[in-house]
């Protein structure tokens, strides 16, 4: 039979665990969205310069050629944005789930801790009486 000790031990544990994956799955997000956010960066610096380019040569073909690399960095730009969306959405799930499973837990620990103690519920029992079983250790010191 687990002590409450015990039981609070090992709802602690799981909750160590849980809040040290929920650490890691943050840091990725927010890698993750960091890295997009660079890589847009670098699109629309490229962008600038590659417009500054077309701006210095004449031509309505090398404007054409400005237009279609600005247009190209807005788009990039905006595929970066909705990656990093699509990344915190997802991490946000992530998190949910592990809060649900803490819960989870802490609840089933609850439940651990109060049949332990006598004071669950016995849900086989329609009657509404409560059976109550006794052990006793025999200590032979021989």
């Amino acid at each position: 039979m687990a002590s409450q000790q015990e039981v609070n031990y090992k709802a602690g544990e799981t909750k160590g665990r849980t809040e040290e994956k929920t650490g890691h799955m943050m840091e990725k997000g927010r890698e993750v969205a960091d890295a997009t956010k660079e890589k847009a960066a670098g699109a629309t610096q490229a962008a600038k310069e590659r417009a500054q380019d077309g701006t210095d040569k004449t031509g309505s073909y090398i404007g054409e050629k400005t237009e279609a690399a600005k247009q190209k960095a807005s788009e990039t730009a905006q595929s970066a944005k909705e990656t990093a969306q699509a990344g915190k959405e997802k991490t946000g799930g992530i998190l949910q789930q592990a809060g649900e499973q803490v819960k989870n837990v802490a609840v089933g620990a609850k439940e651990a801790v109060k049949s332990t103690l006598g004071m669950g519920e016995n849900k086989d029992n329609e009657k509404g009486t409560t059976t109550t079983t006794t052990t006793t250790l025999n200590d032979n010191k021989e």
